[in-house]
């Protein structure tokens, strides 16, 4: 599946290299030298040089060797092809389109909505559902979604108001 992974910022220094800004979960493997990025309007980008530079990942691409150059990619979305369903190392990473969709159960078995959206926060993700007179949104721990089966797009959710909580 082909997924939004940055944006190229700006042009920095003399030697051809952006300032990117990222938008993926695993920048490590994504933006390593030698990975291959599509885009829109420049075909395809290969990275040559990668470094970060006060908390900001600068990258250089093939084909680009100044600034003038670099420049012309400023504000170009990069795209990598990502297989959503291969094996992660921790159980428990879920990738946002693999949820979306998902059939959320109570644990009575009784259904209690649809997963419409993941929100990304620094604490921790939220899973919007959409139920059938209203969206709820519900933390996405262990203690609120005990069970997520991606396979069978179906998850089983404590809902915080019905999970016998004293605030």
């Amino acid at each position: 599946m082909r997924l939004l992974v940055g944006r190229v910022g700006r042009a920095h220094g003399i030697l051809g290299e952006a300032t990117i800004e990222v938008r993926s979960d695993d920048p490590d493997s994504r933006f390593a030298v030698g990975a291959k990025l599509q885009t829109d309007s420049q075909g395809v980008l290969t990275i040559t040089s990668g470094r970060i530079h006060n908390g900001v990942l600068l990258l250089g691409f093939a084909g680009y060797s100044d600034r003038n150059e670099i420049e012309k990619l400023r504000n170009t979305f990069l795209y990598a092809d990502v297989d959503i369903d291969e094996e992660r190392e921790d159980s428990g990473d879920y990738h946002v389109l693999q949820l979306i969709g998902c059939q959320a159960f109570l644990e009575s078995g009784e259904l209690f909505g649809e997963v419409t959206d993941v929100i990304n926060l620094p604490g921790q993700d939220l899973l919007e559902i959409k139920t059938l007179t209203h969206e709820t949104l519900i933390p996405f721990v262990r203690q609120l979604v005990p069970i997520v089966d991606v396979k069978a797009k179906r998850l089983v959710v404590i809902p915080p108001d019905m999970s016998g909580v004293i605030a």
